[in-house]
């Protein structure tokens, strides 16, 4: 997905580094990703997350909290409070940019904060809220802190270790992540809540969900991941949950409703990837794109790869259709097609080309299973050049251009 690095301000003297990855076409609906503790926006599930999202045209921002990978300010003096006015700040930067009714999304303490966050945000807002991992309680953090917690009470600060880092907690730190009671903001929210959590998670007890499952009002809902770890480091798990709230929070988030749908023929509507476009049929949606070879985003199919798609579909769908007319043994067909830009084979063309005519060639080859006999064969495949594609592509074909004011 085509992803763009931005800072959203802070009242507190400092910007937070975050990134947003944009859908390749046009953008459905935004949600907010909250990473877990001492992360950063760039974990696995982050990345996975955020890009599934923008798949099904959901922008997704991922940021990091005070103090950590790129956004400024003191992680040590910070605390749980803070992560929860850094979600506010963000939610407020992507709805002034997206409008309201966004998606929250987040990882471990920061499914916690998201949590908090969205029983403070104005009413209308917020969308749904969704965690993975999430703890019941905020000073369940605090277990993952190796370090002498009561000398820093005592002293006002010290050293600690968190999953193998070094940090500097203080007082207020402590004071402000164990103020918190997470079940009673729970009970408060008024929205769409889906906890996402693994039984064999061995950092936040499977407990937890249950709790926060018990303390939360409907529509509620609950998805276990079963096999996954806390921090969704296996790619698999990561992807599964990624998948699963893209399809959750589609059901949820107030997707536009400005796309336009033809009443015949197809539209082409330039996305946010560089050659991303997002087509339009009188039914349906799909995106058109280049491979990275070609500087592309790869999120899609590319225009010769749709023209090559026209003609086999075309020949695949005449044929069997002639031969269910025909009560014919055929049990499939397979049909591959390659373009070819600077055609060299012998062919009736050959002089045409030697007088400059630049002739281009589509390479089509037809498979036919079933119990047929070689005049049903040789039937089939003479049927095959009489798909109207085919027969578009050969025949006289004009395109007018018309343009318009946007």
């Amino acid at each position: 997905m085509p992803t763009e690095r931005l800072t959203i301000p802070t009242n507190r003297g400092y910007d937070l580094a975050g990134s947003i990855e944009l859908p390749t076409g046009l953008v459905r609906g935004a949600a907010l990703f909250a990473h877990c503790f001492t992360c950063t926006r760039q974990s696995l599930a982050a990345v996975a997350v955020t890009r599934a999202l923008a798949a099904q045209g959901i922008a997704c921002l991922r940021f990091d909290f005070t103090g950590l990978g790129g956004s400024g300010g003191d992680f040590g003096r910070a605390g749980f409070a803070s992560d929860v006015e850094d979600l506010i700040d963000s939610a407020t930067y992507l709805i002034e940019r997206f409008g309201e009714g966004i998606m929250l999304i987040g990882h471990s303490l920061g499914g916690a904060a998201v949590l908090v966050a969205g029983d403070m945000l104005p009413a209308g807002q917020i969308a749904a809220i969704a965690t993975l991992g999430a703890p019941a309680d905020v000073p369940h953090v605090l277990g993952n802190v190796k370090g002498d917690l009561a000398a820093i009470e005592r002293e006002g600060q010290g050293d600690v270790t968190i999953a193998g880092r070094k940090f500097t907690l203080s007082r207020a730190f402590l004071e402000k992540t164990r103020g918190i009671d997470l079940l009673l903001e729970v009970s408060q929210l008024r929205v769409p809540l889906l906890f996402c959590h693994s039984p064999t998670d061995e950092v936040v007890g499977i407990e937890n969900a249950k709790k926060l499952f018990d303390a939360a009002k409907h529509p509620k809902s609950f998805v276990s991941l079963a096999g996954a770890d806390h921090l969704l480091t296996d790619g698999e798990d990561a992807a599964f949950a990624a998948d699963l709230l893209a399809s959750w929070g589609h059901r949820y988030i107030p997707l536009k409703q400005d796309w336009p749908l033809p009443q015949e023929g197809i539209i082409a509507v330039t996305g946010h990837g560089k050659f991303g476009t997002e087509v339009h049929t009188t039914g349906h949606r799909f995106i058109v794109d280049e491979p990275r070879t070609h500087g592309g985003d790869d999120t899609g199919p590319t225009p010769y790869d749709l023209l090559n798609a026209a003609l086999g579909t075309c020949t695949a769908m005449t044929i069997k259709l002639y031969a269910d007319r025909k009560g014919w043994p055929l049990d499939d067909v397979t049909v591959s097609v390659r373009h070819e830009r600077d055609h060299a084979d012998e062919c009736d063309h050959v002089e045409a080309m030697a007088l400059g005519r630049q002739i281009q060639a589509l390479h089509r080859t037809i498979t036919l299973f079933g119990n047929l006999d070689e005049e049903q064969r040789a039937k089939l495949i003479e049927i095959a050049d009489r798909c109207p594609v085919h027969q578009t592509l050969e025949g006289r074909l004009h395109v007018h251009t018309d343009s318009t004011g946007g």
